[in-house]
């Protein structure tokens, strides 16, 4: 029976949550657990870090536990998450695991599996140096100090989880050893999509993430507002998270603005059945950010058959390769992008049945977690030799 110690961002955190009693996690992570719930020869330990004491149940699954570690603001970012390294060495002392796994370089996890003391990995899910780069992150800024860390960190660790070449191409240079393996989606992807088979008249189009400079919505929704005015037909349903900073202001302005009188809508955060039914309801992805590590959403929207318009960087790449209903751009050839949806809209089109069972074969939790066991077990008989 192999234990593995899973550190993980608990989204309570994040979102200010603390009143939840159920954790909850992000999409790849989460997706991952239910893989590894199906493994009768794992255990697995949860360790989220948290500002606030939460009220959590002890197990979330047959073979997996969860743990929520409380650690004062002054243990995290402030001191290089020192905090949350000790909380996580004092659980793992009374765990015992066999190894640990960071999720993500963005926050404490990576740090913490490092210092562990125990046979260590962690997944890249962002990147966090190369983002910093790109956005000239100022000293002392969240960006430039986890880059900071992520450096400090992935020479110091087993090997590296790398979900697309692209990330496997940042990380190489800096890590004792990498493995590709993309991030699964979650299993409510991959059931039969309800949808109606029948032509329709207007096309949806769905934006998905976070509204940022990085994922471009106002760019995208300009060049939308030049085809309606070509008197195409459309919708499109921007989904994700907003914040008070001047991108996101802007994009919200031209939204509101009299260019739009109700064919465009911002949705906000949805959960996932509400996501999963908004893509049902839906015909086509445009996801054109100019990086991207791997590119969930992408994955996610072609196993429930949408038709898909992206930006040809990062882990899209991947995800896309051999996918016949996926059409790539280079990231600044906004004029490819125009016309390919002018003359989608004309004659609309889902994604194939190939198309979803590709992506299925590809991404489902199931083979991606039996893919982390064999890695694991790997790490482990390398340390035992050394």
């Amino acid at each position: 029976m192999l234990k593995v110690a899973f550190l993980t961002t608990d989204d309570r955190e994040n979102y200010r949550r603390y009143s939840l009693t159920e954790p909850f996690f992000g999409a790849a992570p989460a997706a991952l657990l239910e893989g590894f719930a199906t493994s009768a020869s794992l255990k697995v330990h949860i360790l989220s870090c948290t500002q606030q004491p939460m009220t959590s149940p002890e197990k979330l699954a047959d073979n997996i536990w969860f743990h929520s570690l409380h650690v004062p603001k002054v243990g995290w970012l402030r001191t290089a998450y020192s905090g949350c390294i000790l909380a996580v060495r004092k659980k793992l002392k009374e765990i015992q695991p066999d190894i640990v796994h960071g999720q993500g370089t963005e926050r404490d996890c990576a740090i913490s599996s490092v210092f562990s003391r125990y046979p260590n990995v962690i997944t890249i899910h962002g990147n966090m140096a190369e983002l910093a780069r790109i956005f000239h992150a100022h000293c002392g800024t969240f960006n430039w100090c986890a880059a900071k860390l992520e450096n400090f960190t992935l020479p110091r660790t087993s090997g590296v989880f790398c979900n697309s070449a692209y990330t496997q191409s940042l990380v190489s240079s800096r890590s004792k050893r990498t493995w590709l393996v993309p991030n699964p989606i979650r299993c409510s992807f991959f059931a039969p999509p309800i949808r109606s088979n029948l032509p329709f008249e207007v096309p949806i189009l769905l934006v998905v993430g976070v509204i940022s400079s990085r994922k471009r919505q106002l760019e995208i929704l300009k060049i939308l507002i030049q085809l309606r005015q070509q008197t195409t037909h459309f919708q499109v349903k921007f989904i994700g998270s907003y914040g008070e900073d001047p991108y996101g202001k802007s994009f919200l302005n031209l939204l509101n603005s009299k260019e739009n009188d109700g064919w465009a809508t911002w949705l906000g955060v949805l959960d996932e059945p509400a996501l999963i039914l908004c893509m049902d309801t839906a015909h086509a992805l445009i996801h054109f950010p100019h990086e991207e590590a791997f590119g969930l959403v992408v994955a996610e929207s072609l196993a429930r058959g949408l038709k898909l318009f992206a930006s040809k960087v990062g882990g899209i790449r991947d995800i896309a390769s051999g996918v016949p209903d996926a059409e790539l751009f280079d990231p600044e050839d906004w004029e490819g992008l125009q016309k390919a949806l002018f003359h989608w809209i004309q004659n609309p089109t889902l994604a194939s049945y190939l198309s979803r069972e590709l992506i299925e074969s590809r991404y489902h939790p199931n083979g991606i977690a039996a893919r982390h066991v064999e890695i694991y077990r790997e790490v482990l008989s390398a340390s035992k030799l050394s």
